[in-house]
């Protein structure tokens, strides 16, 4: 991956996204980490060093993903990771709605804010990479989990989003992709048997693909899984 690409990493101040970042720099890519507040992501940058930056970006607020846009500039490389689990242990049945409401609100509409934002930059130039961090527990083939209902369903619709960018980008240079990291271990999940590193290396990978590699697919590794 020439150095010359910078990746934009949202809620990237700890867990998978911090280490994505990490990875990414490793990598030679240039890096912008952002999360809701400033100071969250200018520490992780410090830690992080190598040149990389920090900016607050909440994705939930329009004028936050706008101001970030115009501080930052465009990006060659989307990692949409910000992501909340709100409704563990919970049914369909019986899950308060406002909390599906707010998962979809970060999950969804967030993660597609960003896009908006970011996207067409990429488009123009001709280059560009876009990852969604998904999750297996949206995905038809292996069963939505109900334990989880509005966070199920927020990935059901992400990988959705995912494949209808990616084919407004088709041709374009541009490559969208989502990623199944699998049960990795963050704050939302501390127990999950799989570290942010290990998971970080799937993502990067996806966010650094050549121009022959997949657009519109479900990643996990390098294996292409069933929506």
């Amino acid at each position: 991956m020439a150095p010359e690409h910078t990746a934009l990493i949202t809620g990237a101040n700890r867990g998978l996204g911090r280490a994505v970042a990490a990875e990414l720099l490793g990598r030679g890519v240039r890096v912008v980490v952002t999360a809701r507040c400033g100071d969250d992501a200018a520490r992780t940058a410090g830690e992080l060093g190598g040149g990389t930056r920090a900016h607050a970006l909440d994705v939930t607020d329009p004028e936050s993903v706008r101001a970030a846009l115009e501080s930052v500039g465009p990006v060659d490389i989307l990692v949409s990771n910000a992501g909340v689990l709100l409704d563990a242990g919970s049914d369909p049945l019986s899950v308060p709605l406002d909390l599906v409401e707010a998962t979809f609100a970060v999950n969804l509409i967030g993660s597609w804010r960003v896009a908006q934002a970011f996207l067409p930059g990429m488009m123009r130039q001709g280059w560009g990479r876009v990852v969604f961090v998904s999750s297996a527990t949206g995905s038809f083939r292996v069963g939505l989990y109900a334990g989880t209902p509005g966070y199920s369903a927020s990935k059901t619709a992400l990988n959705g989003l995912t494949t209808m960018l990616a084919a407004q980008a088709r041709g374009t240079g541009v490559l969208v992709n989502a990623v199944n990291p699998g049960l990795t271990r963050t704050r939302m999940m501390p127990s999950a048997p799989r570290s942010a590193e290990e998971s970080a290396v799937d993502v990067a990978d996806a966010a650094t693909l050549p121009d022959n590699g997949p657009t519109g697919a479900f990643l996990r590794g390098d294996r292409t899984l069933d929506w």
